[in-house]
């Protein structure tokens, strides 16, 4: 747990480099005179056209249908691979992504001349330790042998707690989430924050609703198949899952819900040591950031209820049950380090959970480790091959024209007070945007991997970076530092250090095409660029202000009228069924709301960027390609961007974790509340894209 708020993104796909932060122009139209692309270079590429017209299905009515007049072509014939959950735009960008970091890892290890301190070096050394499966194979479970002794040697709760902290130090955590993150008071200084974690089902939900049986019994069978896969007898192991679920359930009892976790209040409990340890008298948190290695007099303690339940747990919990928590859980920690038996036992359960069949080839399950252990290093070498500093510029244009069209709907608001609409032009103005890659690339030179140990080089790499990430506590917060690497086909907005971020990989077909029309851009990039921009003033950005502290700057009336135009939103979602053949299962349109929010917001930002940047174009204003307008291009490229299929299993998990809405709804929800989408496309009232006035939201 990094921070104990979540960063705000525009996709699942959760970097790049920081971009001179340029002081804005006053209008919208002063920025707008550079046009992102020539219309004429984008006309005459006619071997592969920027948007293919011949995806479009006209045999639906794009007034009523218009994700299937865009979309259902294109998701007909390209059905969702074995190895993937889902497949559509993003997950296409994602996959080409995952291709190139696969040459540049593949040329890594086979590059014996690269210096042992290089990050070519640390990336092919760990590429190629996964890629070893014939030594994993040999070693079976030897790695946690180790580990598993400790767990044996277990006790009482004085043991577990011991266990915990001295794990903590190796960078394996457990039961809660530790990190560092900017003080929700004070966000110019790093604090630790500690909260809820521990859990093996997605949410507290599955350890008691009925609605859940079927995967609560794909998770015991998983406990027990990992517990005897390590020498634990069926009888025993079956005894075992059982511990591990009940201690589990305890904690899940005294979790928050993904809603609860959304507000900031949930997410920033400040505390001194001394009142954490009455929360829990058994577990000692000086001794605990002692050996941390960390100098922390207060912190961050949420929820408090779950520490309640997790000290009463030291006491009434026996030690055989910990032991069985902790065994299992190191066991499906290292899982896909291990040999075939363990990585084929954990994907089944998986499957039962998102309904995928196949389990994705090795060396993208390796890419996916190396990614998380020092993905920045491997974005250095996918951005040396893949983005040139032009492509930063270019994009740039679109950050500040997109920016400040922002700037110019609050200037308009006709619902917000002068007073609030000057705090939000003031947090507005202290944006900081980031483009494609990092200006300083993080030192590796610390990291020592070695030929062969897969899993030990992953020990090695998550101590590294967990100290890493420790070393920040009382520190300064460093702005330029980034939350995505640059290989991300993904964009974000972090509240407590108000940055807008946009990796490399996303700054692409069919979100950005140097070649392409101005209206594809603006719907593609130029609405992500609006979306994470508008993240800043959805229902948790709107609670921090400019310099990235959690404070109100609202008026108590402009807050009401604010909360009446979200709620029209949350009821809009609230009414979605997103799975044909489960009419019950609605989209959670409070779990969902900021990112809502965002889309509409962002959609109406570029639409106006768009439209500053053709009245500095006329000729293209007036011109139509391929027989559709400018305006009619930028919704279509919008709804491409949103494009794609997915299985049920995983639709019904995303709506019960996932704060995003489900894609389909994605390209239609914001512009059926927008005129503009509806003159665009000659719609009528009536037409499923044209919301009732009364039902229609504006907000940003």
């Amino acid at each position: 747990m990094r921070n104990s708020l979540k960063v705000l993104s525009l996709s699942l796909a959760v970097a790049a480099a920081l971009a001179a932060c340029k002081k804005p122009d006053d209008t919208a139209a002063t920025a707008a005179a550079a046009s992102t692309a020539a219309p004429a270079a984008a006309a005459s590429a006619a071997s592969k056209p920027s948007f293919d017209v011949a995806d479009l299905d006209t045999s639906l009515n794009a007034c009523n249908d218009f994700d299937g007049f865009v979309n259902s072509k294109w998701v007909a014939a390209n059905p969702i691979p074995a190895d993937k959950t889902s497949w559509g735009a993003f997950n296409k960008l994602a996959e080409d992504s995952l291709n190139t970091q696969h040459d540049i890892a593949e040329a890594a290890a086979k590059d014996g001349k690269a210096d042992a301190n290089s990050v070519e070096h640390k990336v092919g050394v760990l590429y190629a330790s996964g890629m070893d499966e014939a030594t994993i194979e040999k070693l079976g479970f030897d790695p946690i042998k180790p580990l598993l002794a400790q767990v044996d040697t277990l006790k009482n709760g004085g043991d577990v707690a011991n266990f915990i902290t001295t794990r903590y130090a190796e960078g394996d955590g457990n039961v809660f989430g530790f990190g560092s993150g900017a003080d929700f008071q004070h966000a110019e200084t790093q604090i630790a924050y500690v909260g809820q974690d521990g859990l093996g089902l997605p949410t507290k939900d599955y350890y008691t609703d009925p609605k859940f049986a079927d995967i609560r019994a794909a998770y015991l069978s998983y406990i027990g198949k990992s517990l005897q896969l390590v020498g634990v007898s069926e009888a025993d192991a079956k005894k075992q899952a059982q511990q591990v679920f009940d201690l589990e359930k305890q904690l899940a009892a005294a979790s928050l819900a993904p809603v609860e976790e959304r507000d900031p209040k949930n997410q920033y409990h400040f505390v001194s040591v001394a009142e954490a340890d009455k929360i829990t008298p058994h577990f000692k948190w000086e001794d605990f950031f002692k050996a941390q290695g960390a100098d922390v007099t207060g912190f961050s303690l949420t929820p408090p209820k779950f520490f309640t339940e997790f000290d009463k747990l030291l006491t009434t919990a026996p030690a055989a049950q910990w032991q069985a928590y902790f065994r299992f859980h190191a066991i499906d920690g290292a899982a896909n380090a291990l040999s075939k038996a363990f990585v084929d036992n954990k994907f089944e359960y998986s499957k039962a959970l998102s309904g995928q069949p196949q389990l994705p080839d090795r060396w993208k399950r390796v890419l996916r480790s190396v990614n998380g252990s020092i993905g920045e290093g491997l974005g250095q070498l996918y951005v040396a091959k893949m983005f040139p500093p032009e492509a930063k510029q270019r994009a740039q244009v679109l950050v500040d024209n997109v920016r400040n069209a922002l700037k110019a709907r609050i200037e308009k608001l006709d619902w917000m007070s002068d007073e609030t609409k000057a705090k939000a032009v003031e947090k507005w103005s202290k944006f900081l945007p980031k483009i494609g890659y990092p200006d300083k690339w993080r030192d590796w030179s610390g990291l020592q991997v070695k030929d062969g140990d897969y899993y030990g080089n992953l020990q090695a790499a998550g101590k590294f970076n967990y100290q890493y990430d420790v070393a920040k506590i009382g520190k300064p917060t460093d702005r330029l530092e980034w939350g995505m690497t640059p290989q991300t086909v993904n964009a974000y907005y972090n509240p407590t250090d108000n940055t807008i971020n946009f990796p490399a990989a996303i700054l692409q077909p069919p979100f950005f095409d140097a070649k392409a029309d101005d209206a594809l851009n603006y719907g593609g990039i130029g609405a992500v660029i609006g979306h994470e921009s508008s993240h800043g003033f959805d229902d948790e950005g709107s609670q921090f202000d400019g310099d990235g502290n959690n404070k109100d700057w609202w008026t108590k009336e402009d807050k009401t009228k604010f909360e009446a135009r979200t709620d029209k939103l949350v009821q809009q979602f609230n009414d979605y069924t997103p799975i044909k053949d489960k009419p019950d299962l609605h989209v959670n349109g409070k779990l969902t709301l900021g990112e809502n929010i965002a889309d509409l917001g962002g959609i109406n930002v570029a639409f106006d960027a768009l439209q500053a940047t053709l009245a500095q174009n006329p000729k293209e204003a007036d011109s139509k390609i391929d027989g559709y307008t400018q305006n009619q291009r930028f919704f279509l490229n919008w709804a491409r961007v949103w494009r794609g299929s997915i299985r049920e299993k995983q639709a019904e998990l995303y709506l019960n974790t996932d704060p995003h809405s489900p894609e389909s709804l994605r390209a239609i929800g914001a512009p059926s509340n927008m005129p503009a989408f509806a003159q665009a496309f000659s719609c009528k009232a009536g037409d499923a894209m044209v919301r009732p006035a009364d039902k229609q939201v504006n907000i940003w």
